[in-house]
């Protein structure tokens, strides 16, 4: 072991998070949690964390699970793909593994949704296989320990950390060592401001020698998202509201939602309504006063999300562009899954009828 390795153990070993994937062995908790941590911050993840193993325990549960079901226990933590590739690769596990995950990480990366980071981390945290992780912060710590003068996402800058990442590898112990740089990057080598002071290896550190840590990790100059108006329709009949199901490829597929789409140049947005539920369901409105506007940001784009009061003039809703459609009571809601800027909107509405 050397130096550099015992300083970062050891303060692992004492300033570590009791985290609960950290107290089991089971591969199925570990991947779970995993996937769970992918662009989501670990105070997100913990009561999904539970709520998600609570319901689907086994990898055997989750791959006997609707689609619908798992997309509702997500509900609200985004990504949605990451639960659609959680299913579907449980039933490949339960299907051609017996119900175990794969023990090395080439056999891992077979299973569709488990890449080359996710791959590693179970890999080595289950099975002590020496494989080096390389998520965010671990980038970012490595990029800082070599100061990196390349964009860390760049060929030529991922080649140089995995070079690094297998060099500084502890491999009598390489999950211990994956998690250790994993925390530090969590908790002291953060992306602005790092805490430097607070670094136990930070004297091995080319970036803090060198005062460059806050010009390291390089940045990518990103054009600024683009911010789109999109419309949907509360269409109630008998006293029962219409909802719709989006097709389960694509952004936030399988969800359900309040149905409409993305403004066109030179459209109103009552146009922009009406044109959707003619091409989505059918059917020709008549679109009434605007309800409310939801503003939400995706990760390379914005939304306003403008909804209507609607009513059907003629045609009867169709699932032409459309996965599935429901009529259904106001209370059924919370039992499907929907998108947080239509969660907004059902959190108005409920809100609204209370008040009544």
């Amino acid at each position: 072991m050397t130096h550099h390795q015992k300083k970062l153990l050891g303060w692992y070993n004492e300033h570590h998070r009791n985290l609960p994937w950290r107290q089991t062995d089971d591969p199925y908790r570990i991947w779970i949690s995993e996937v769970m941590l992918q662009q989501t911050q670990v105070e997100t993840v913990l009561p999904y964390y539970h709520r998600f193993l609570s319901t689907f325990p086994t990898i055997t549960s989750l791959a006997e699970a609707d689609l619908s079901q798992v997309l509702k226990t997500w509900e609200g933590l985004g990504y949605y793909a990451r639960a659609r590739n959680l299913h579907k690769a449980a039933k490949i596990i339960e299907s051609d593994h017996d119900g175990e995950l794969p023990h090395n990480a080439a056999s891992l990366r077979q299973i569709p949704g488990i890449g080359e980071y996710t791959a590693a981390a179970i890999a080595s945290i289950v099975h002590g296989e020496p494989a080096p992780v390389l998520d965010g912060n671990v980038r970012r710590v490595l990029a800082r320990w070599m100061a990196l003068r390349e964009e860390m996402d760049s060929p030529s800058g991922l080649k140089d950390l995995r070079r690094v990442a297998q060099k500084y590898l502890y491999r009598s112990d390489p999950g211990t060592w994956n998690q250790a740089v994993m925390e530090l990057g969590a908790l002291v080598c953060l992306p602005r401001n790092p805490r430097c002071d607070a670094c136990p290896v930070a004297n091995y550190c080319a970036a803090y020698k060198k005062e460059v840590t806050t010009e390291i990790p390089v940045r990518r100059k990103r054009n600024p998202r683009p911010h789109y108006q999109v419309t949907a329709a509360l269409i109630v009949e008998g006293g029962k509201l219409l909802i719709t199901k989006r097709p389960e490829k694509g952004l936030l597929g399988g969800l359900w939602e309040f149905p409409g789409g993305k403004q066109e140049p030179g459209e109103t947005l009552e146009e922009c309504l009406k044109r959707e539920l003619r091409e989505e369901l059918g059917i020709e409105t008549e679109i009434g006063e605007e309800f409310c506007a939801v503003d939400h940001a995706y990760t390379h784009f914005r939304i306003t999300l403008h909804v209507f009061h609607a009513s059907i003039k003629s045609g009867q809703p169709k699932e032409i562009q459309v996965a599935d459609l429901r009529w259904i009571e106001l209370g059924e809601l919370p039992q499907y899954a929907f998108p947080r800027a239509d969660r907004h909107v059902i959190q108005k509405l409920v809100t609204m009828l209370g008040r009544k």
